[in-house]
């Protein structure tokens, strides 16, 4: 059991199963964050550490940017990776959260990168949480790696990632794909479709899952040197706003407005 000064909270979702993460990192684990999520795992479990890793968006109000400073403010180390957390993490880095993984590089090096990169339908909490479909940034890496790998030549790998774009994030998935690709590409790029489809069903790359690990081992490694140190003190200047007073009692946390 942990000790509650170095107690890890992770949102974790479609892009690591729960027991492929408990395995690598002893935490306590809670399914996508949304707005209040941070906020009532704070008071709740009083963490030393949340890692960011899937949030809940379009059914649900996103979790917001104010919600990860202010967990930050109550001297609780933020990271982000792989999802939701990689791109908040790339948003809040100058105030301190800190990313993990190529998503969240490329998310801070990329100009308007679009959200819905690593967008992904899931099935229901309570059915596991699994993915449905796949998200936009695997299949564009997957595709740059069959083009490296000759499988498939420069202008059809575009021509595929453009028809993936233009998919809505929800019908998203390697069959859905070539079901397009085949009623909208020229007949000489078609031959190519069948031995790409039967290279990806081994080779794909699930860049999130990659990330997520990467930064659950991080954590597991680190967990002797946090209870070492703990309890930490609050580094990062929270500044209370009329919009935060609307969302959350303030009362509860010990802020008057």
């Amino acid at each position: 059991m942990m000790s509650s000064c170095a107690r890890t909270i992770v949102f974790l979702g479609p892009t690591l199963d729960r027991t492929s993460a408990g395995e690598i990192c002893d935490a306590v684990y809670l399914p996508p964050a949304e707005q209040g999520s941070l906020f009532s795992s704070v008071m709740e479990f009083r963490p030393q550490t949340i890692a960011l890793i899937d949030g809940a968006f379009a059914s649900v109000p996103a979790v917001r940017h104010k919600e990860i400073i202010w967990a930050m403010s109550q001297g609780v180390e933020v990271y982000g990776a792989a999802s939701m957390g990689a791109l908040r993490a790339a948003e809040l880095a100058a105030f301190g959260m800190q990313g993990w993984g190529l998503i969240y590089r490329w998310y801070r090096s990329t100009d308007f990168a679009d959200d819905d990169e690593v967008a992904v339908a899931m099935a229901p909490p309570e059915l596991g949480g699994f993915p449905v479909g796949e998200a936009l940034i695997n299949m564009r890496l997957t595709l740059r790696r069959a083009e490296r790998c000759h499988i498939v030549p420069r202008a059809l790998r575009l021509a595929l990632e453009a028809i993936a774009r233009r998919t809505h994030f929800l019908e998203r998935s390697y069959p859905n794909l070539f079901v397009q690709a085949k009623a909208a590409l020229r007949p000489e790029w078609q031959v190519l479709l069948g031995p790409l489809q039967d290279w990806i069903a081994d080779h794909s790359v699930d860049q999130k899952r990659s990330d997520a690990i990467g930064l659950l081992k991080s954590l597991a490694n680190s967990a002797q040197e946090k209870r070492k140190r703990c309890p930490r003190q609050s580094t990062h200047p929270f500044v209370m706003t009329a919009a935060w007073a609307n969302d959350l009692d303030s009362s509860d946390l010990g802020l008057k407005v």
